[in-house]
């Protein structure tokens, strides 16, 4: 150890700026090469200090170090595990470090490589992946070389990838269910948490919210000055449009329906602009909000009188059928808001004469909008009107 500590005191004084450009990536190289011998010493005396940390009662060596050296403490704990595995089970690995032909972090993933690997697997095809990876690190990055870790079983034994992968990915999907929940939380301010794990095979999950949210579309994907919202709110946002354009006919019976939501609200608040409604048996919504709603197929208004007394309960025969939906796109293919070309079949259609106000559900009475412009439709703050090219101009209230 002494000669080490006088080779380093023998340079200590070098002045790089004095070297030429060749000297300098020689050295950069031999250090890189000094830093890994000089770990892997460093890992097999860690492997037998056992003693160390006992002469002074520390949990193990690694918190001995920690309190004589002051380094990260996990840092500590990851060099240890290493330096057990290297001492126990991986010789090469530990004989390629000595020999300045891979560093430590690369030995690290090679080690939790071989550490995945199926138990019970024969011992000659374990031995021909360690010796596989310690020739890879010669050529790859640590993270290039977990890639390849992972796969290493198509390179050295391919005739058992395939059966391996797939009992590995059943033993992760039965994983995945076990894992999986859902909970929602109203926080209290007209908003909900949700919070979920899920399988990955809910990918599909974020390519349908894609569709709603990629920066392509304009449909309500930036703010006033021009800018992108900020992705994690497009996707929320995403989510809500994805719930609204759930088909009921393809969701299971619940409670007698396909998860109908019946909202139900008084008459006078519903022709006018300000009112409260009541979706049954959840949160209260805005009456602009339920004349939104009512244009969505699955949503069932229920009108009331005074007293509560129904007076009217709507039918799913009020909404626009499919065959007026492919007329509607005969008309236009995109949304019918002047300037927006978000294609129709992404767009609702909406009741130019609200329904509330004895509008028929007809194709004379039908525009063709984006939920964006949908969302302006019913939003009080904005005025629209149908242009003589038929496309319908939005307008903000003065």
């Amino acid at each position: 150890m002494v000669a080490i500590t006088n080779a380093l005191d023998g340079v200590a004084g070098a002045n790089p700026v004095f070297m030429a450009t060749e000297q300098k990536a020689a050295t950069l190289v031999e250090i890189a090469r000094a830093k890994a011998q000089l770990a892997e010493l460093e890992l097999r005396v860690l492997a037998t200090a056992e003693d160390v940390a006992a002469d002074s009662a520390s949990r193990d060596v690694a918190a001995w170090l920690h309190h004589h050296t002051r380094q990260r403490p996990e840092n500590l704990r990851a060099d240890l595990r290493l330096a057990v595995a290297l001492d126990r089970s991986y010789g090469l690995v530990a004989a390629a470090m000595r020999a300045g032909a891979c560093n430590p972090a690369q030995a690290a993933v090679i080690v939790q490589a071989l550490d995945d690997l199926p138990t019970g697997l024969d011992p000659e095809i374990r031995a021909k992946a360690e010796e596989a990876l310690v020739s890879y690190a010669t050529e790859f990055d640590p993270t290039r070389l977990s890639r390849v870790g992972r796969r290493i079983l198509d390179v050295i034994a391919p005739e058992i990838a395939e059966a391996e992968d797939a009992r590995r990915l059943a033993a992760e999907e039965a994983h995945a269910r076990t894992k999986t929940r859902l909970s929602m939380r109203r926080l209290g301010d007209g908003t909900t948490r949700i919070t979920a794990v899920v399988p990955d095979a809910a990918d599909r999950l974020a390519v349908n919210l894609e569709a709603f949210a990629s920066p392509r579309r304009d449909d309500g994907t930036r703010t006033e000055t021009g800018d992108y919202l900020p992705y994690p709110r497009r996707l929320g946002l995403a989510f809500c449009q994805l719930l609204e354009t759930l088909d009921p006919a393809r969701l299971p019976i619940h409670g007698g329906d396909a998860t109908t939501v019946i909202v139900t609200i008084d008459l006078d608040q519903l022709r006018h602009e300000a009112g409260i409604a009541q979706i049954l048996g959840g949160s209260p919504i805005t009456a602009a909000e339920a004349r939104r709603l009512a244009c969505t197929a699955g949503i069932i208004p229920a009108v009331l009188g005074g007293d509560s007394e129904v007076l009217d309960l709507g039918h799913k025969e009020r909404f626009f059928t499919a065959a007026q939906r492919r007329a509607l796109l005969l008309r236009s293919a995109t949304c019918e808001a002047e300037g927006c070309d978000i294609p129709g079949t992404w767009a609702e259609a909406h009741h130019w004469v609200a329904w509330a106000q004895d509008g028929a559900t007809d194709l004379d009475n039908a525009a063709l909008l984006c939920s964006h412009h949908h969302h302006r439709a019913h939003d009080t703050t904005y005025l629209h009107e149908r242009l003589p090219s038929g496309e319908v101009r939005f307008t903000r209230r003065t």
